[in-house]
């Protein structure tokens, strides 16, 4: 997730006991050093094999696996076609399989609902591992419900094992795990680590902010950041808004720590 996924962050999930963490998206052709202590799975958007050999030369070693992103709906995704904007077939698969001839690791590729997603299953099945799926439209973004349904249906016809994705919380994903080898949480982590704790029976692990700020400030994450994170952890808790609202205003390290 774009803004959440940092590498603090995902540190703190792994704590909390989840079993893997994900990159948010990367382009092949971005020259910034990535921080992959985690050892997640790195994930890409592309619209071509252009940079791809070099950027998974570079980082084999350090992750545990790859993933080929056709899900993203973001209005950045549009404008340049990737994500769930790249709908021809000849490119994706010419992706995948320069993925594939650059890894022995996990490969994957997430998908959504659409009228491509069983193509795209044909040429997960050729080169992935697995496949992860969204069952919402592009259009639906993250609104309305999943196709759960649908996804059932996809899964039953997969020869690859299946990673389910969309509104996946801790009242849901045991029962999801029923029918799907892997769920994949996401907005239900925003601000709440703690919920991999909760599925994983890991007692150990207490929520903490202070928690996150200690690993932002090893790895030298700016200001802004550790703001955005700190606003989102407020969430749920009571007087949360009027909280919020007061933090705007929050200029150094030292103000955020004495509000939490």
């Amino acid at each position: 997730m774009e803004e959440i996924n940092d590498i603090a962050f995902r540190l703190l999930c792994k704590k909390a006991g989840a079993g893997l963490t994900y990159t948010p998206l990367s382009s092949p052709l971005n020259s910034k050093t990535l921080i992959l202590e985690d050892k997640p799975i790195l994930q890409i958007f592309a619209t071509s094999t252009k940079g791809i050999k070099e950027f998974m030369k570079k980082y084999d070693k350090k992750v545990s696996g790859w993933d080929f992103n056709l899900g993203c709906p973001s209005d950045l995704a549009k404008k340049h076609g990737f994500g769930a904007y790249l709908t021809d077939l000849k490119i994706i698969e010419s992706i995948v399989k320069e993925m594939r001839a650059n890894t022995k690791k996990s490969l994957s590729i997430k998908i959504r609902k659409s009228l491509l997603a069983y193509e795209c299953l044909k040429i997960a099945e050729k080169y992935c591992d697995i496949i992860a799926i969204h069952p919402r439209t592009r259009a639906q973004g993250y609104a309305g419900e999943p196709d759960l349904e649908w996804a059932k249906e996809f899964k039953s016809k997969s020869k690859i094992p299946v990673i389910y994705s969309g509104s996946v919380n801790e009242n849901n994903a045991k029962e999801l795990l029923k029918t799907f080898d892997y769920v994949m949480i996401g907005r239900a982590a925003i601000g709440h680590p703690e919920i991999f704790a909760k599925l994983t029976n890991n007692k150990r692990f207490k929520k903490s902010f202070r928690d996150y700020m200690k690993l932002a400030e090893k790895h030298k994450l700016p200001f802004r950041q550790i703001k955005f994170q700190a606003m989102q952890f407020t969430k749920g808790e009571r007087g949360s808004r009027k909280l919020r609202d007061s933090m705007y205003r929050l200029q150094t390290i030292e103000e955020i720590s004495q509000v939490f």
